[in-house]
């Protein structure tokens, strides 16, 4: 067909402009009037005319690239924790008042709009939120990108609270539609899995396979105050074959779609239940799927402006966001090598060219592995292409270290002690050109300790990037009363400049500076009190102490920590109501993974606790515990604003970096934390007299460990840490319940202690004392509170693309005509 100009509306966003097209889009989308719109007809058509504007910039954006050739950084992640986009995308747009005035001129509430719109369910926790982070800093700086991952139907799971307990249920995030994504039927790729190889005419086939289809979404994202954008892409499962119609004409209607079923169940769910053989290969299954997908489409893409692959690693950069998606190297190694037929040799070369790989974690647990019996049986070519990696690497590596056979096994891609496992942390560095920690603490140690093999082996290959969040969403769109009197005293330049923020450390003792932030805050945890109040029927006070732990259930994470202070709390006001306590809500929220019982029990406590607690008329409003349900992005954005002291409590050496932390400080609220992960780094931006620090540090605890641990010392020696824990052993916050809590209190007292939570007991309640004594003197909090937001600077995510673009994809910013 010849291409031709298309003529199309130039649309406008004036309040008047909005309205008609909202008017527009309901007649003529939705498919409905004013009388029988409902709420959600509304935020449906409203959100199709928002999208229409932004449909303009990304088609001009997506033309410049091609024209100006640029190199282009392919995003994969498991997850993209983007929230809501509705507000996101008015604030990109610079028409917020626009829409409100025009929602409001025809009788809808816009507040109560925004409220409709569901979390995207795709992703879970810090992994999602930083990639949604970073496709924002990435649209806003013009870096010229895609993010790819999979379309979950259900995301993880919504969490309720039934009886104390976590129960799972699906998340219906697509029931009513997604405005938001444009669906893309003609870009569809066959995954294979299973079969077996065989060698013909010098080229290896992968043949007998079974097949699942991948079809594209798309999602426009939009950059702040640029007319650049860039794209979310997300997978989604379709079986090659609909009904099997033999099947059906026979009456066996089970098995007419049973093949439909199990083909589709690849993008249903975020991280399966992987406790179970059928759990871990639908794990496998999922991340092949979606990494194998991404791969056929970024060279279908480069092959539409380049006919050999001779510039591929000038043009491409792919970037690994944790080990999920490593699976795409020996994908890349296929396509290029079995389907393209470029030598090994050039094909490995390039490879290494345009993979990058950031690590998340160093727990041992936590890096992943996959059974070699598992990849034979459903990637069988993949596993030879992973051993054909290895022998080199390690013929390579054995003319560095000579016949230490201890190093050979310790680099080896394939964990040979025991069940043998092919260890993709181990895979991803071998094939990236740069591989990067998220903080300065996790990055020495990933190079000192955990990987220092492969550090000698590559001495240049591994640098650290520090996390970073974006100011739009963290503080623009989710605490506009402290954002507004920001903008009043420094100006809006913030927002893509965050280290304006500085200029706010002039202000700290301007009484009526500190007044005015001290009533936002106020203002904020209002808020939330009053959605507390009509959630679950807890009454706070607003101006009582705000004590948030927000973030995934995990020992690591020491939940536990918290708990049993509050106990002890609980206890000293009970002995002595009397006394001046400072009153305090202590906020927990977070989801636990469906198979880890003991962080599903950590939440039990916690429910059972606050029962206790908040029903002791003996304690009153001194003391409040809450456990909110179902905490995503949008509950986040409602709870951090409110919060006055953040809980960052993880064992030093476990926390890679953390988000929370900087959204927590961003919104003016004082870190109680150990030196972990990047509360190092904030306590440099904002001084270590404006947090409490508290705790062993990595390489104490590393001493600790090694000269024998004896946590059960601790219990017997620290009267209140023990009536604490034979509190919870006793039944006394279970009813009489002796056996609820059993495993929390032997895991803390005769099972180790692996995170050391005793250990740290008596520092972090010292560590609470200090709080207390903070928040009484109102002016010397809220001026810690000033210089935790003024320090926040270099903790914006636009920062952490700029270094990564820079030092480690080595793109440049598209030219935005």
């Amino acid at each position: 067909m010849t291409a031709v100009d298309l003529e199309f509306d130039q649309l406008n966003s004036t309040a008047d402009a909005l309205r008609r097209s909202i008017s527009n889009r309901m007649m003529y989308g939705v498919g409905k009037d004013a009388v029988t719109a409902r709420p959600q007809d509304w935020l449906h058509a409203a959100a199709l005319a928002v999208r229409d504007r932004l449909v303009a910039r990304w088609m001009k954006t997506t033309r410049q690239q091609y024209e100006q050739d640029v190199k282009r950084v392919y995003y994969l992640s498991m997850e993209f924790l983007i929230g809501r986009t509705f507000t996101n995308a008015l604030l990109a747009l610079g028409i917020y008042e626009q829409m409100n005035e025009a929602l409001a001129s025809l009788g809808v509430d816009m507040g109560a709009l925004t409220e409709l719109e569901p979390d995207a369910a795709l992703g879970n926790g810090g992994l999602g939120r930083l990639a949604a982070c970073f496709l924002d800093s990435m649209a806003t700086l013009a870096i010229p990108g895609f993010g790819y991952g999979i379309r979950y139907e259900y995301g993880m799971f919504r969490q309720q609270i039934v009886d104390g307990e976590q129960v799972e249920t699906p998340d219906y995030w697509l029931r009513a539609g997604n405005p938001w994504e444009f669906p893309r039927p003609e870009v569809q790729y066959v995954v294979h899995f299973g079969g077996r190889t065989i060698q013909r005419d010098g080229h290896v086939e992968w043949i007998e396979t079974e097949h699942v289809n991948a079809m594209a979404y798309d999602t426009v994202i939009p950059g702040y105050g640029t007319s650049a954008t860039n794209t979310l892409r997300l997978w989604s499962a379709r079986a090659t074959e609909e009904l099997d119609l033999s099947a059906f004409n026979q009456g066996d209607y089970r098995r007419a779609v049973e093949a439909k079923e199990h083909s589709e169940n690849v993008s249903r769910l975020l991280y399966p239940d992987d406790s179970t053989p059928a759990g871990r290969e639908l794990r496998l299954r999922q991340e092949y799927f979606f990494v194998s997908a991404t791969m056929q489409d970024l060279i279908r893409r480069y092959h539409r402006t380049h006919s050999t692959f001779g510039r591929f690693a000038e043009k491409v950069a792919i970037h690994l966001n944790d080990t999920h998606p490593v699976l795409a190297i020996p994908e890349l190694m296929r396509l290029l090598v079995d389907v393209h037929h470029v030598p090994w040799d050039r094909a490995w070369q390039m490879v290494q060219q345009v993979f990058s790989y950031t690590n998340h974690t160093l727990m041992p647990e936590a890096l992943e592995t996959w059974d070699v019996d598992l990849l034979t049986r459903l990637l069988p070519r993949h596993l030879e292409i992973i051993f054909d990696i290895n022998a080199d690497f390690l013929k390579q590596a054995s003319e560095q270290v000579g016949h230490d056979i201890e190093v050979i096994r310790r680099v080896s891609l394939i964990d040979e002690y025991g069940q043998r496992r092919v260890r993709m942390a181990h895979l991803a560095i071998v094939a990236s050109q740069k591989v990067n920690g998220v903080s300065k603490l996790h990055s020495q140690l990933m190079e000192r300790e955990f990987f220092s093999d492969f550090a000698r082996l590559f001495p240049d290959r591994f640098t650290n990037v520090t996390n970073g969040i974006t100011p739009r969403r963290w503080l623009a769109q989710a605490s506009q009363p402290l954002s507004s009197l920001i903008d009043a005293r420094i100006g809006t330049h913030w927002r893509t400049d965050l280290l304006e923020l500085t200029k706010l450390r002039e202000l700290k003792d301007d009484p009526a500076f500190a007044a005015e932030f001290h009533a936002a805050k106020r203002r904020n945890k209002i808020r939330l009190a009053q959605r507390l109040l009509h959630d679950m029927g807890c009454t706070v006070h607003p101006d009582a102490l705000f004590d948030l732990q927000v973030k995934r259930i995990h020992e690591y994470k020491r939940q536990l920590l918290n708990v049993l202070h509050v106990i002890v709390r609980y206890n000293r006001i009970r002995a002595n109501p009397e006394d001046d306590w400072v009153p305090r809500v202590v906020v927990f929220a977070g989801k636990a993974a469906s198979a880890y019982k003991l962080a599903k029990t950590i939440i039990r406590l916690i429910g059972d606790v606050g029962e206790k607690v908040n029903h002791d008329p003996l304690v009153g409003d001194r003391l409040k515990v809450v456990f909110v349900p179902n905490y995503g992005v949008s509950l986040a954005e409602l709870m951090i604003p409110a919060a006055d002291l953040s809980e960052q409590i993880s064992m030093a050496g476990t926390e890679a970096s953390g988000t929370g932390n900087m959204k927590l400080a961003l919104n003016g609220a004082l870190t109680i934390g150990t030196m972990d992960g990047a509360n190092i780094e904030i306590c440099e931006a904002v001084g270590r007299e404006n947090m409490f620090i508290f705790g062993l540090m990595a390489e104490e605890v590393v001493e600790l460990r090694a000269s024998g641990y004896r946590p059960r010392r601790i219990y017997e020696e620290n009267e209140a840490l023990r009536l604490a824990l034979d509190q919870i052993r006793g039944g006394y916050f279970s009813n009489g319940n002796p056996h609820r809590f059993s495993d929390i209190f032997h895991t803390l007292v005769d099972w180790g202690d692996h995170y050391m939570v005793l250990a740290d007991f008596a520092a972090y309640a010292q560590a609470q004392e200090a709080v207390d004594a903070r928040f009484r003197d109102s002016r010397a909090w809220t001026a810690s509170a000033i210089e935790n937001v003024a320090g926040m600077g270099r903790f914006s995510s636009d920062r952490t693309i700029a270094e990564y673009a820079n030092e480690i994809w080595r793109v440049k910013p598209l030219d935005v005509q």
